[in-house]
């Protein structure tokens, strides 16, 4: 999928997917209820990770309604976004695709790696046992002010 992504040619897709350091995860349990949160994500080998940090939080982590939905029904959407006052300036990513949660191996171990190196925070916390929820693209929807820059391409 990462040569897929590529594909997409606008830089500006590559650079937000890269260096933004705020997404929305849109998740559905089995009855299609939607809820939405706020992740810090890497994006790496073609896919988005996310883990579930040591922020402090109401329930253990395999109690996350976002983990709980993405067992139930692995659809998910997020979006990455850059906003400014100058409209000439905004632009957008809408990502569908295959959620699964990764508990532990090597995957689990280089997205750790990963969003540590991207999130200084991160470095200080004992990520190793935490689950983290990785997102295989589907479909991805790009937009800004440049209408030549917009484009749905739909991922094999």
């Amino acid at each position: 999928m990462h040569q897929q992504i590529k594909d997409l040619g606008a830089s500006w897709v590559r650079d937000l997917l890269r260096e933004s350091r705020l997404g929305h995860l849109a998740t559905c349990n089995r009855s299609r209820v939607p809820h939405v949160v706020p992740i810090c994500y890497v994006f790496h080998e073609g896919a988005i990770y996310s883990s579930i940090d040591e922020k402090p939080k109401r329930r253990e982590p395999e109690d996350l309604r976002r983990v709980i939905n993405v067992r139930a029904n692995p659809n998910v959407c997020v979006i990455i976004d850059h906003y400014e006052e100058n409209w000439s300036q905004l632009r957008f990513i809408i990502i569908h695709g295959k959620a699964e949660v990764i508990q532990s191996g090597e995957e689990h171990q280089q997205a750790i790696a990963q969003l540590k190196k991207k999130y200084p925070q991160y470095r200080s916390m004992s990520l190793q046992t935490r689950p983290v929820i990785k997102i295989s693209p589907t479909r991805i929807k790009t937009w800004n002010s440049d209408i030549e820059s917009r484009h749905t391409k739909k991922m094999k």
